[in-house]
């Protein structure tokens, strides 16, 4: 049996075979993920040793195995109610994406200031933990969840990306920001993959309007299906402006790309044709929607937030 930190460890029940009880594995005493564990326990909150018998069997999460293990480093592991206990934990030779969740806590370790160190005893968890928590993509239990909420200041909801229904940008705005100018090249990268983007028109009746529509780049051209009567539809044949961004909530930095041009209907059957076939941006409001309108960049201008130290 092997496992790594963030692996569930499952009890069987004997007579059904159904899993009898499970919790989070938050420490190892081998580089080599034999057991025993230290295991937190997803019905009492507590944490144990477990030498795991012939009823007991690993979870796994999706892991990156390294080609290479450093040293071990030692360090107790402190819960409320529970003795000190020595324990082993690899950690990666690799950089590795964290998730979304390892994100958020990490994010919001750094805004209260506190170290690596300093959070896990807080939120009482080994330092080892919590660095897996924000280094590689982790599912916690709720009871982390919420120890880990308690100990950064902040809620569940949030450390889970609650309020995703919110207008974007209302977190917290970064301690010392940059904001830097894109250039050209920059903004075509940004653009060249297909997604969301809005189109910023005059309607037929002279009012000005700003419609989402899901474009694909093509040639150059951004490129969106709409249907003939629709609102999109009064961009063709105008100057228009097409805005893309991309916020990172977790982070408090991001990115926006204005491109400024003539709109057109793509009407020539053999573009028609090829933008019909390769097409990979469906637009979501569904329905027919046949009509192509291309916009030719005359300009693209972008700008980009990061922290001062990037």
């Amino acid at each position: 049996m092997r496992a790594h930190l963030g692996d569930q460890l499952v009890i069987d029940s004997p007579a059904t075979g159904a899993a009898r009880r499970d919790g989070e594995i938050v420490g190892l005493h081998h580089a080599d993920g034999t057991p025993p564990y230290d295991v937190r326990w997803s019905d009492t909150d507590e944490v144990t040793l477990v030498f795991p018998g012939p009823d007991a069997h690993v979870r796994h999460l999706e892991h990156e195995q390294p080609q290479e293990q450093p040293a071990a480093t030692r360090e107790p592991l402190r819960d409320a109610g529970e003795a000190e206990t020595e324990f082993t934990a690899p950690r990666p030779t690799r950089a590795t994406d964290p998730g979304d969740i390892g994100r958020r806590v990490r994010a919001e370790r750094r805004r209260q200031g506190l170290s690596l160190v300093e959070a896990a005893r807080r939120a009482r968890m080994s330092p080892e933990y919590l660095a897996y928590v924000e280094e590689r993509p982790a599912d916690p239990s709720l009871a982390t969840l919420i120890r880990l909420a308690d100990a950064l200041g902040t809620t569940v909801a949030a450390l889970r990306g609650g309020g995703a229904d919110l207008p974007p940008g209302q977190g917290h705005a970064l301690l010392h920001p940059q904001l830097r100018d894109l250039s050209p090249q920059e903004c075509r990268t940004l653009l060249s993959t297909h997604g969301v983007g809005r189109v910023s028109l005059s309607t037929r009746d002279g009012h000005p309007a700003v419609v989402p529509v899901n474009y694909q780049i093509v040639d150059d051209a951004i490129v969106f299906r709409t249907a003939p009567d629709s609102l999109p539809a009064a961009a063709a044949e105008t100057e228009v402006a097409f805005e893309v961004d991309h916020l990172d909530e977790a982070l408090s930095q991001g990115w926006s790309v204005l491109a400024v041009g003539p709109a057109h209907v793509v009407t020539e059957p053999e573009a028609v044709r090829r933008l019909s076939e390769h097409a990979h941006a469906t637009p979501w409001a569904g329905g027919e929607r046949d009509m192509w309108v291309s916009i030719r960049p005359a300009t693209l201008t972008g700008r980009r937030i990061t922290p001062a130290d990037q």
